[in-house]
Order: structure tokens, then sequence, then C-alpha cells
């Protein structure tokens, strides 16, 4: 058995996942992953007795999608919306074109010769947020 990047549990990869370990192996506080499910729809989790939530690894493998859109690429909960209604869940995840939502302060589509450009000043801004925090 190979464990989920990120998982130290032990459990297979098709186990489903408390709210927990998920936020866990993905790095994000559960309040925001309570967060997530009311503004992304496609974030079914499975709820037991008690309104326990248990996540499918479909739901984990999205989840670390959207984490990666918001935190990493810089779009906004609505362009991430927006790039799920456009490509589907399927697309997100594959990380196909992900021009057609860009992020929400980014122009749809960037020339190449500033595209390093972008993302030196997009690594001198995280390392700014950084010292503030």
């Amino acid at each position: 058995m190979t464990e989920a990047a990120g998982d130290t549990s032990g459990k297979s990869p098709e186990a489903y996942r408390t709210i927990g370990e998920v936020s866990d192996m993905v790095g994000v506080a559960q309040h925001v992953l309570r967060f997530w499910e009311s503004r992304f729809s496609q974030i079914r989790p499975v709820k037991r007795a008690g309104n326990r939530r248990y996540y499918r690894p479909d739901d984990v493998a999205l989840i670390r999608r959207i984490r990666e859109l918001l935190h990493d690429e810089g779009y906004s909960i609505r362009g991430v919306q927006k790039l799920l209604k456009t490509s589907g869940v399927k697309g997100v995840l594959a990380g196909g074109d992900v021009s057609s939502a860009s992020p929400a302060s980014a122009p749809a589509a960037t020339p190449a010769g500033n595209s390093d450009e972008l993302r030196e000043v997009l690594v001198e801004l995280r390392e700014i947020r950084e010292l503030l925090r």
C-alpha cells in the first residue's frame, strides 16, 4: 500500500479521512475546509452522526488542487469557482489549461516575456508576507 502524499495515518489511500486528517494533510485549518465546502459545491464530504465529516479520496485531491490554486497560483475564490464551472473537476485536477479563469489580479493571457518577472515578484511578495507574520 502506498500512502497519499502528506498522509502519515497509515490508512489505505482509498480510506475516508476525517476533517482533522485532511486539514493536516493539506495544510489548511479545519474552519477553512468548512468554508470551502460552502463556496465549492464540488466538495461533498459524507456526513455521519453528529455531523462528522468524512472526505473521500477524490474530495481530498480536489481540496489539494483548490489550495494550490488559491495559495500558490494566486487565484481568487471566484476565479477557482469559474475554473471549476468551465473545466469541471476532472479538468481542474488534471491541471490543464487554466488561462480561461485567470488569477484575479492577472490578465487572462500573460506575455511570455513577463511571466518570469511576475513569478519573481510573486516570490518577493510571499517573502514579505511571511516577514509580516
